[in-house]
């Protein structure tokens, strides 16, 4: 019996997605699926999108997050707009709410072609984080990577989108930083109980910075959803930007921006910005052996290619 799913291979804002149809089934895509998809270069992900049949009613999906090393992810901004465009493309529909390990997820495809996903409110409190140790003010904590007289980087602002954050504030391009040398010392301090994602962010004026985020479990990624809205906020809650700002990925600047907006009316994350389909197959969600298709069938795949 064929075990295989059909599958898209997409990305937001260069951000690699791929969204696995597990409608209709009991199983789920396997840690070692997810391993084996990673190390396949045509199928190198940054996060695994499955869409399962609801659980609740008032919902269309529950989406199951798996990083590349197979952990599980709470929440990916930029993943949940690839399964918007998938998903409305295929239905017709505009608007969905989806269940994911971090809440409920509202969302709407804009005639422009670009996508709203409803992150929900952000967390501040350091145990709720988490943090290991109690912080009064986790706008700025006591956290930094070089010598103590002159460290690289310092005083990261911290909170949560469903999934912890750190947001360093720096002076120049984040690309003039070696995060892919910091990145894995910071998520993985002990700080952060349950690890975090680690962003470098530079304040280009009160609407606009440019960031760069080594993603947990994933490492350094060309965009990170809920890490732009952890900067955003993070930024504004310092005084730094307005609620409303717009962010390029200093990693993938030609690929667009995000908006992202911190509601005052609800405290809400609003984040705004593309997806983008590449191409389509079917893949076994146990083991990871995938083809791909020639002529684009299939449920979310083929309606995502036109």
């Amino acid at each position: 019996m064929d075990n295989r799913v059909d599958f898209a291979k997409m990305n937001g804002l260069g951000n690699k997605i791929l969204v696995v149809d597990m409608r209709g089934r009991t199983d789920r895509v396997t840690p070692a699926a997810a391993i084996s998809l990673a190390a396949d270069t045509e199928t190198r992900f940054d996060q695994i999108m499955a869409i399962h049949d609801p659980k609740i009613d008032g919902t269309d999906a529950y989406i199951d997050i798996l990083n590349c090393d197979g952990t599980k992810a709470q929440a990916c901004g930029n993943g949940t707009r690839c399964v918007v465009q998938a998903l409305a493309a295929e239905t017709g529909r505009k608007t969905f709410t989806f269940q994911t390990i971090a809440g409920i997820l509202n969302a709407a495809e804009h005639a422009d072609g670009t996508i709203s996903v409803d992150m929900g409110k952000p967390v501040f409190e350091w145990d709720r984080i988490p943090l290991a140790e109690e912080f009064y003010d986790t706008s700025k904590i006591e956290l930094q990577i070089g010598p103590i007289d002159a460290p690289v980087l310092h005083s990261p602002s911290v909170m949560s989108m469903g999934n912890p954050h750190a947001i360093f504030w720096i002076d120049r391009d984040p690309m003039d930083f070696d995060l892919e040398r910091f990145g894995p010392l910071l998520e993985n301090h002990p700080i952060f109980p349950e690890k975090a994602n680690i962003t470098l962010a530079h304040v280009t004026s009160k609407t606009t910075m440019t960031t760069r985020t080594w993603e947990r479990g994933a490492g350094l990624t060309l965009a990170c959803g809920s890490a732009a809205c952890a900067a955003a906020v993070s930024g504004a809650r310092t005084g730094r930007t307005d609620r409303k700002v717009t962010i390029t990925v200093a990693s993938s600047p030609d690929r667009g921006s995000l908006t992202i907006e911190w509601r005052e009316s609800d405290s809400k994350v609003i984040m705004t910005g593309p997806a983008e389909w590449e191409w389509s197959g079917s893949v076994d969600p146990v083991g990871g052996n995938w083809q791909r298709d020639t002529d684009n069938g299939g449920s979310i795949v083929g309606a995502s290619a036109s």
